[in-house]
């Protein structure tokens, strides 16, 4: 590999996105002078960020590479594989390849980013479908996961073959679609498979990830045991096989279907427009279904990760046109994501007030994991037989343990890499050649900025510290805004003080300084900022305005 990180007659992994994090998946295969990307996705913002909904990987390495950037392959459509499409595909200028479901989804992300027609989006039609792009010869294999059409891809090049699973877990009744077989995968070990890049998100279970199958009988069930309720369940709107199971379940139950948020909606079309949930029951509007015996229907929400502004939580706060009650019953179909503990906790509480019944994966089987728990990772394995495996899609301590994984199981190299490794795979014993700078980048408005960048980072400081601004009047006392102070009453003694305080300082000026707009300005921002310090144990951000002097500004 030259200087410059051209690859050379080798075979080259580096992830900018999802190893050490679950999310924000960006990873690039480097072989023969070209790249090739697998997935461009993003991750959603919590409170390291505020004001920001949407973290994405920072391309910086391969935007300056885009010559040598040969496509996009996309394994499957959530949003942490597809969600940085539109904001980046244009730039990077390269085709899309992703199979029909998923190329829908990131067709109308493109249409709304006005991108559509602009860039160039391949769609493999068939399970098993295989594309030639420069060294690269990549075959979609279909896998069980909690979407449609969620596919491993088996990359073929010159220096050997890597098995990337993508999101995946064995099911035995995937209700969705046919994933490839025990016997096809242990026919593509007979092969030769060089490198296995393999989800490490459910490593730490001890068990099978389960069935979709289950979940149906699950499902079909618990809400049977309610009958005369209003009966809601919540879960991943994204997961068509539970869709699909939903639909039967509500069928079956006697009861009409009313579906609450735009994201289902969204999904419900466009399974349907790929042949997917073709006997789904035609759903009822909220009014009907508010006028409906409570019995007999059953609410599909978003939501049930807590989110403020979905369905659940609308319904949750009487905020939206659908309402529940005491004796009510929510069934969260889906797992509680890290990290999301007390949005959730809000929702549920605020239901319980209610005397609404509320049933999760931990009291019936009404949920199963689209990760591979231990003996699911063991099975690819022992079927595929590689001689590395690269643990992706986890934090490092996912990553670390599904190497130990594959060490006991035999397999004679394990790497364990972090975000912007360079590593080389073949020829020869893989190991890291180099590190690459790789960060965040944040959707912060209409603006994508640095994560670290002085806008975030003075955002996060004013949350913590508050902020104050100063205003210096010649003759006249500084002019104090203190916002996020916990002062409330002390406030007007804390002003005064702070005012004299200022004066003072300024005062203590002896000659140039006196003059000197810059010396004055950082006088009156510590004694500002001291100030703070001994009122509130705070130290705010402090703002000093000077009209009519040189100096301006604030630190």
């Amino acid at each position: 590999m030259k200087n410059n990180f051209t690859p050379e007659n080798e075979l080259l992994f580096l992830a900018l996105g999802g190893s050490g994090e679950i999310g924000m998946n960006v990873n690039l295969y480097g072989c023969d002078g070209k790249w090739l990307m697998v997935d461009l996705g993003m991750t959603f913002s919590g409170n390291e960020y505020p004001g920001v909904d949407l973290v994405f990987a920072d391309l910086e390495f391969i935007e300056e590479r885009t010559r040598d950037l040969l496509g996009i392959v996309l394994t499957h459509a959530h949003e942490d594989h597809i969600g940085a499409v539109p904001y980046f595909a244009g730039e990077l200028g390269v085709p899309l390849y992703a199979t029909p479901f998923t190329a829908d989804l990131v067709a109308r992300k493109l249409e709304e980013a006005g991108l559509l027609g602009k860039v160039e989006l391949n769609i493999i039609e068939e399970d098993h479908g295989q594309i030639d792009i420069g060294p690269f010869s990549v075959t979609y294999l279909p896998l069980a996961h909690s979407i449609a059409e969620g596919n491993a891809l088996l990359i073929d090049t010159p220096y050997g073959k890597v098995f990337h699973t993508g999101d995946w877990k064995l099911d035995e009744e995937p209700i969705i679609g046919e994933p490839t077989t025990e016997e096809e995968l242990r026919a593509i070990g007979d092969d030769g498979v060089h490198t296995l890049v393999c989800d490490s998100t459910n490593v730490f279970n001890p068990n099978p990830s389960g069935s979709e199958g289950a979940v149906h009988t699950g499902l079909m069930e618990e809400v049977a045991k309610h009958a005369g309720k209003r009966v809601l369940v919540t879960t991943f709107a994204s997961n068509v096989a539970r869709l699909q199971t939903l639909g039967e379940v509500a069928r079956e139950n006697g009861r009409q279907l009313c579906v609450a948020g735009r994201s289902l909606d969204r999904i419900i079309e466009v399974a349907q427009d790929n042949g997917y949930l073709e006997n789904f029951p035609q759903t009822v509007d909220f009014n009907t279904a508010m006028n409906l015996p409570r019995g007999e229907v059953m609410i599909l929400a978003t939501g049930g990760q807590g989110e403020p502004r979905a369905a659940l939580s609308r319904i949750a706060d009487d905020n939206h046109r659908l309402s529940l009650s005491s004796g009510d019953v929510v069934l969260f179909s889906s797992r509680q994501i890290p990290g999301n503990e007390i949005s959730i906790g809000k929702i549920q509480n605020m239901l319980a007030a209610k005397g609404v019944t509320m049933v999760t994966d931990r009291q019936s089987m009404i949920h199963v994991s689209g990760h591979p728990g231990r003996p699911e990772l063991e099975a690819l394995y022992e079927w595929l037989r590689p001689e590395v495996l690269v643990p992706v899609h986890g934090e490092i301590r996912h990553m670390r343990e599904q190497a130990k994984v594959g060490k006991e199981a035999g397999i004679p190299h394990n790497v364990v890499q972090s975000n912007g490794d360079i590593v080389r795979l073949a020829p020869g014993d893989p190991g890291r050649l180099a590190q690459v700078r790789n960060g965040r980048l944040v959707l912060d408005g209409d603006i994508i900025a640095p994560a670290d960048g002085e806008a975030i980072t003075m955002r996060r400081r004013i949350s913590g510290e508050g902020v104050m601004v100063v205003v210096l009047l010649r003759g006249e006392k500084p002019a104090i805004e203190a916002v996020g102070l916990p002062l409330d009453e002390d406030l007007p003694e804390f002003i005064e003080e702070t005012q004299e305080d200022i004066l003072k300082a300024i005062g203590k000026l002896k000659g140039r300084d006196a003059q000197d707009p810059a010396a004055v300005h950082e006088a009156a921002r510590l004694a500002a900022r001291r100030a703070a310090r001994r009122w509130a144990g705070k130290s705010p951000q402090v703002r000093v305005i000077m009209p009519g002097l040189v100096r301006e500004g604030s630190r």
